[in-house]
């Protein structure tokens, strides 16, 4: 794994000194890298705790929004300003990462989350998105990072994510295509450079380039796997958001080396009913 822990000295400063380098090649390089403890385990408990009762709410509706298999759900986090943490949202060490690597001027636009149930299945190997042009001999630099913030330990049992690194280099999966990689290509790719478990402990968050081929596991626990998602985007990409956050959480945002392009409104729309299933017609 690619991880980066700050020291003492960078967590009272909040910035990364010579680990910012470590942290964008492996971004570079294979896609992705983990930064350690660096969210406050008491924010990810309440945010399990209201995310727990939100997911009973969400597995009661007339559609659930799996994700390819069953127990792969589409969830997105609470909007409210008292769930809506600094250190998840715009933490210092992220953002100075994903800044370094996009750029003066990106941006987040999303809000949501993956959320792996017991008993869940194996997703296929796919990418979130593909290169932005087709026909390159050379990948383009990173445009789009997602920033996944686990509510908890992520293991084999529970469903930890499954990477492939250097694969968001590969030109063949282009945006606006099929995200599944083709079966083919993956056993081509098996022979060459493996996949490895993104296994992360409580606390850590993953950063990863939107075009890396991974794919959600079986979660063998008694235990829910929560997992929430946000996606940093170079300047000149489109700043739409589907999303919407309460005006009082506003504060957490300020000072940030990434901009908060989601609008922030009196009262947000409900959380809990804007996903669908994703390529899934099996049981709700």
């Amino acid at each position: 794994m690619n991880e980066v822990t700050p020291t003492a000295t960078e967590r009272a400063a909040e910035r990364f000194g010579d680990a910012l380098q470590r942290a964008v090649t492996a971004l570079q390089a294979d896609g992705f890298v983990v930064i350690n403890d660096v969210v406050d385990h008491t924010h990810l408990d309440r945010l399990r705790e209201r995310m727990s009762e939100d997911l009973e709410k969400i597995r009661a509706l007339p559609v659930v929004p799996h994700n390819f298999v069953w127990g792969n759900i589409q969830q997105n986090p609470p909007p409210d300003a008292d769930l809506v943490f600094r250190d998840v949202m715009a933490n210092p060490f992220v953002c100075q990462v994903t800044r370094a690597v996009l750029g003066s001027g990106a941006f987040n636009n999303c809000l949501t989350g993956n959320t792996n149930i017991p008993g869940s299945g194996l997703q296929p190997v796919h990418v979130d998105d593909g290169q932005l042009w087709p026909h390159l001999s050379v990948a383009h630099p990173p445009a789009r990072l997602v920033v996944n913030v686990a509510l908890s330990e992520t293991t084999e049992e529970n469903g930890a994510i499954e990477l492939w690194p250097g694969t968001h280099l590969d030109t063949r999966m282009v945006i606006g295509n099929n995200i599944r990689v083709p079966e083919q290509q993956v056993a081509a790719r098996r022979a060459v450079r493996g996949p490895l478990l993104g296994a992360t402990r409580k606390g850590a968050v993953l950063i990863r380039d939107m075009r890396l081929w991974h794919r959600g596991t079986p979660n063998h626990s008694a235990a829910t796997r929560f997992m929430i998602a946000m996606i940093h985007t170079v300047a000149w990409y489109r700043r739409g958001s589907r999303c919407e956050l309460a005006q009082e959480c506003a504060p957490v945002f300020t000072g940030c080396a990434i901009e908060n392009v989601i609008p922030l409104v009196a009262v947000p729309k409900d959380h809990l009913t804007g996903n669908r299933p994703y390529e899934y017609s099996g049981p709700n």
